[in-house]
């Protein structure tokens, strides 16, 4: 099966993605095979939330946006344009996919395919449903692909390769089941800003996307504040104010009436605005509803250390203070060629013998 056909499937899974969004979902005539997949996807979408209780509409909404932006064939070309798939012998690559956040393992998925393999994806039984939706739409788009598409409910074998993520204890397991086979094994990660004390109301504004998008479930959601040491919080909780609806939540309010509970009890200091504690510790993993943070004197010893920590850390955000950092309000938009872990997968992909 030819790439540019395959490409043009995600192109137009793309244009049928961009009809959905938080303002209302616009039905266009121009969209390929509409009757049958718009109105049901429409009811997957409100149907979510009943299959795993984190993924409201909203925020699957925002997932389905992200890639709607995606999927053009502009985006598609450059990223694929720095490959050579000439070489490619057709391999069966086996996804094992988490369910933090709707549509993760998307990129995977599209990307074994893109590279001309095979996939055989074992969904995570938290988000069992909208990728098996998005590989029928691009099945009806092009039929050749349904014989390149398998979703296996019981053991995953028969495979060439496996890219697997989970948490650090099951990439132990994985490491060890998958040892004789090519693998990418993702583990644990959390991410981070660090902050000066310049940053504006609407640069802090951005950071609570970046904390609150996900309600704080994913890699690239910061879970870890680096700030100067006498740093004011006062601003940073006025940008949070923003975000305050998330306490309406029932999940994320018990796990912040829990986390906060337990936090006190420990007698620990925490900064509370009564749907965010902060708290300063050293770990990079705060859990749902809460912040870590740390003080630091000299800038050189945190880029230092980040680079020593690389592989705990998805993303920096910062206002250009550390090298490489994301833009506030930035890290749940990466573009195609933003690696998980910065592990180039399509490399990776094309190296399968």
């Amino acid at each position: 099966m030819l790439q540019s056909e395959i490409k043009s499937s995600f192109v137009e899974l793309g244009n049928f993605l961009r009809q959905f969004s938080e303002e209302g979902n616009v039905k266009s005539a121009s969209v390929l095979h509409n009757d049958l997949f718009f109105d049901n996807f429409a009811s997957l979408i409100e149907l979510s939330q009943s299959h795993n209780g984190w993924f409201t509409p909203e925020q699957v909404l925002h997932s389905i946006q992200s890639w709607a932006k995606a999927l053009t064939e502009d985006n598609l070309n450059q990223w694929l344009s720095n490959y050579d798939f000439s070489k490619i012998e057709p391999k069966k690559v086996g996804l094992i996919l988490a369910g933090n956040i709707p549509l993760v393992g998307f990129h995977d998925f599209l990307s074994v395919l893109i590279s001309g393999h095979d996939v055989l994806v074992k969904t995570s039984s938290n988000d069992q449903h909208l990728l098996k939706f998005l590989a029928n739409y691009l099945i009806a788009v092009e039929p050749k692909l349904k014989s390149k598409i398998t979703f296996v409910e019981g053991k995953l074998e028969g495979f060439d390769a496996v890219i697997a993520t989970g948490s650090n204890n099951t990439a132990r397991y994985f490491e060890y089941y998958f040892k004789d086979k090519p693998s990418i094994i993702r583990k644990n990660r959390n991410s981070v800003a660090v902050l000066n004390g310049t940053e504006s109301h609407e640069n802090l504004v951005g950071l609570g996307e970046d904390i609150f998008r996900y309600f704080g479930l994913g890699c690239r959601n910061v879970s870890k504040l680096f700030v100067p040491k006498g740093y004011n919080f006062e601003t940073f909780f006025k940008a949070m104010y923003e975000y305050r609806d998330v306490i309406h939540y029932e999940k994320y309010a018990n796990n912040y009436d829990y986390n906060k509970a337990v936090f006190l009890m420990s007698n620990f200091q925490l900064l509370d605005n009564e749907f965010l504690t902060i708290k300063e510790d050293v770990s990079y993993s705060s859990p749902i509803s809460s912040v870590f943070y740390e003080f630091y004197d000299d800038l050189e010893e945190i880029k230092n250390r980040l680079h020593t920590d690389a592989e705990q850390i998805q993303c920096i955000v910062s206002k250009n203070l550390i090298p490489n950092s994301i833009a506030f309000g930035q890290t749940q938009q990466p573009k195609l060629w933003d690696y998980a872990d910065n592990v180039d997968t399509l490399a990776f992909l094309i190296s399968l013998k």
